[in-house]
């Protein structure tokens, strides 16, 4: 049987020594309705099945409250969250910087991450950056980030196009929606294995 004075308890449900109601609405640890009485009453139940007493619902009239294994139950939540959160994918906003004088080898390189980049599902921020007197020629960078913009279309649509802000000359792309394969049907696989 758990504690009263645990902390990670203490983070969402009251338990044990914890509930101080006057009366309770009880469920047994194999889900039976045990009826209404006092906690007190609630907690002596618990013990004697050596399981721990937790209010699940404090906003109802009487508070609910249920015998359960609170360690296993915390346990299988938190196993179920991490589970949940593996399953997710976060977009990430990557970025790809060049100056106004790139090279066309280099220009390559930097088109093929970003569209590595792209179709891992990332947004892309393509930045231009000006020094000194390339500043007189912002055309240039403009120019660059259309024919980015042109290499990716095919995978990716244009969300913000290029503007300048101080020294920066910037894009955003995010990838187009992927659409699975269309699935054959039986025949037209049957002659493929053939």
């Amino acid at each position: 049987m758990q504690g009263g004075a645990s902390a990670i308890a203490k983070t969402n449900h009251p338990i044990n020594e914890d509930i101080h109601e006057a009366e309770v609405r009880l469920i047994g640890d194999d889900g039976e309705q045990l009826g209404i009485m006092s906690s007190k009453e609630a907690l002596d139940i618990a013990v004697e099945r050596d399981l721990d007493l937790v209010m699940i619902s404090p906003a109802a009239k009487p508070p609910v409250c249920k015998i359960m294994d609170y360690g296993k139950y915390r346990f299988e939540q938190a196993k179920r969250e991490k589970e949940a959160k593996k399953n997710q994918h976060v977009i990430e906003v990557k970025e790809i910087r060049m100056s106004p004088s790139i090279g066309e080898n280099d220009f390559m390189v930097k088109l093929r991450n970003g569209q590595k980049f792209l179709t891992e599902g990332n947004r892309l921020k393509v930045t231009v950056r000006f020094r000194g007197r390339e500043m007189a020629h912002t055309d240039l960078g403009r120019q660059l980030l259309e024919r980015f913009a042109k290499e990716c279309e095919e995978i990716a649509k244009l969300d913000k196009g290029a503007k300048l802000e101080g020294r920066l000359m910037t894009e955003f792309l995010s990838p187009k929606a992927q659409t699975p394969p269309k699935k054959q049907p039986k025949k037209q696989e049957e002659a493929a294995a053939e």
